[in-house]
C-alpha cells in the first residue's frame, strides 16, 4: 500500500461525514461527477412510488390538499434555506434555474428604478445566464455590460440597475467573494442577483447574513434532486413587496381560485410562483433533502462540517495529483487558497475528452469541458478520501499509458 493510500485510510477513519455515504447509492466506481449531477439517495425510490402509487393513483386530485402537493414550493423552499443561509419565507421551489434567473434578473431592473439602465453579468458565465442577461437587457430597454469577476468593482456606477454573478465558476471552481461583491453592488446603488448552482449544498452562502437581493440555483447537483429536478427563488424578505415578476401566473396569484382577469401578486417568495408545480420531481427532491437530516441515529448534517471536508478533499487530490500524475501533464486551473475554491478541481490537461472517456472505463466518473478541462466534482456527504486517492493514481496510470 502507498503511503497516500494508508494517508486516505486514516482520513477516511475519521471522517465524520462518513455515516452519510450509506445513505446514497454507490455502485463501486469512484463517483466525481455530483457537480453536474448528485448521485442517487436511498429513500428518494420508496418515495416517489408512494407519490405515484398511492398520492396519485389512489388519492388522485386530493393530493393537492391531503399529501401537501399545493404548497410543496414553499415547503421545499424552506428546507433549502438553511443550506444557503436564509431563513424560512425566502425561497420558492419551482421552474427550472434558467426561468428563475429571467424573473430574478428583470424584477432586478424593475426594483432599480428609472435612470438605471445598465446590466452587469458575469462575462465568464455559464452561457445559459448571458443568453437570459442578453434577452432581459433587450426586454427592459438596458445596456449589457458582460465583464470578468474581478472588475465587477470598476465597473459599477450610477447607471447600474442588476449585475448577475456566479458564486462559484462552472469551468474552473474558483469561488467568488460574494461578500465583497454584493457590498459593491449595494454601494453602487443597484441590486445584485447571485447563481448559487455550484455552491449550494457544498458550502455556506449566507444570503441573509449578506443582504444578497435575489439569488437562485438548482437542486440536482449538491443537493443531489435528480436529472431535471426543479431549480429554486431566493427573495430577501424586505424586497418581496417589490418583487415584480416578468411571468405573473395563477400560482403566484393572491387568489389562484379566484380566476380573476385581473392580476394580484400574492404575499411574500409566494409571488416568485408561475404555473403548476412539477409534482414528481419536487417531491423526489423533498425525499432527497432528507438526506441532511442524518441518517436517524446521529446528528443533521451541518454545511460547516461539508465545507470542511471538501476543502479536505481538493487539498488531498492536488497532493495526489501531484504524486501520481507525470509532471507537465496537467494544470490545476482552480485556485489554491481555500477563500477562492468551490467543491471542485478542473484541470487542463491535453487530449482531454478522451482522457475522461479512459478515466470512466475504468471507474472513474468526472466529466470534461470544451476544450482541455478535466473537471472533478467532489461531493462530501457520498466521496471519500479513498476515492479521491483512487482517482489521481487511475489518471496518472492513464496519462503514462498515453
Amino acid at each position: 500500500m502507498s503511503e497516500l493510500a494508508a494517508e486516505a485510510e486514516k482520513l477516511d477513519a475519521i471522517d465524520e461525514l462518513a455515516r452519510v455515504r450509506s445513505q446514497f447509492v454507490l455502485d463501486g466506481v469512484v463517483y466525481l461527477d455530483g457537480n453536474s449531477l448528485g448521485a442517487l439517495p436511498v429513500g428518494v425510490p420508496g418515495r416517489v412510488e408512494d407519490v405515484v402509487r398511492r398520492q396519485w393513483g389512489e388519492l388522485r386530485i386530493r393530493s393537492w390538499d391531503e399529501s401537501g402537493w399545493w404548497t410543496a414550493p414553499e415547503r421545499i423552499g424552506d428546507r433549502i434555506a438553511p443550506l444557503v443561509g436564509a431563513a424560512a419565507g425566502q425561497i420558492v421551489v419551482g421552474d427550472s434555474t434558467s426561468v428563475n434567473v429571467f424573473k430574478a434578473l428583470v424584477a432586478a431592473v424593475r426594483m432599480a428604478g428609472e435612470g438605471r439602465d445598465e446590466i452587469v453579468v458575469d462575462a465568464t458565465t455559464f452561457p445559459t445566464d448571458g443568453y437570459i442577461a442578453e434577452s432581459a437587457a433587450r426586454m427592459t430597454g438596458c445596456t449589457l455590460r458582460p465583464v470578468a469577476p474581478a472588475e465587477v468593482r470598476g465597473t459599477l456606477g450610477e447607471r447600474t440597475a442588476a449585475v448577475l454573478l456566479n458564486h462559484v465558476d462552472y469551468r474552473t471552481g474558483r469561488l467568488h467573494d460574494l461578500p465583497a461583491l454584493t457590498a459593491a453592488v449595494h454601494a453602487a446603488g443597484a441590486v445584485v442577483v447571485w447563481d448559487l448552482c455550484h455552491s449550494a449544498g457544498a458550502l455556506p452562502v449566507g444570503l441573509d447574513e449578506h443582504g444578497v437581493d435575489l439569488a437562485v440555483g438548482c437542486t440536482y447537483k449538491y443537493l443531489n434532486g435528480g436529472p431535471g429536478s426543479p431549480a429554486y427563488l431566493y427573495v430577501r424578505r424586505e424586497l418581496q413587496g417589490r418583487f415584480d415578476s416578468p411571468l405573473p401566473g395563477w400560482n403566484s396569484h393572491a387568489e389562484p381560485f379566484g380566476m380573476r382577469s385581473e392580476y394580484e401578486p400574492a404575499a411574500g417568495a409566494l409571488r416568485g410562483r408561475v404555473g403548476t408545480p412539477d409534482i414528481l420531481s419536487m417531491l423526489a427532491l423533498e425525499a432527497a433533502l432528507d438526506v441532511w437530516d442524518g441518517d436517524g441515529e446521529g446528528e443533521g448534517v451541518s454545511i460547516g462540517a461539508v465545507r470542511a471536508k471538501s476543502l479536505a478533499l481538493t487539498d488531498f487530490f492536488l497532493e495526489c495529483v501531484g504524486a501520481y500524475v507525470p509532471a507537465g501533464r496537467v494544470e490545476s486551473v482552480t485556485p489554491v487558497a481555500h477563500a477562492e475554491r468551490g467543491s471542485q478541481v478542473a484541470l487542463r490537461c491535453e487530449g482531454a475528452g478522451d482522457v475522461m472517456k479512459r478515466l470512466i472505463e475504468r471507474g472513474v466518473v468526472g466529466d470534461f469541458r470544451h476544450p482541455d478541462v478535466l473537471r472533478f466534482g467532489f461531493t462530501p456527504l457520498y466521496v471519500g478520501f479513498g476515492d479521491v486517492e483512487r482517482a489521481a493514481r487511475v489518471l496518472g496510470a492513464s496519462l503514462e499509458e498515453q
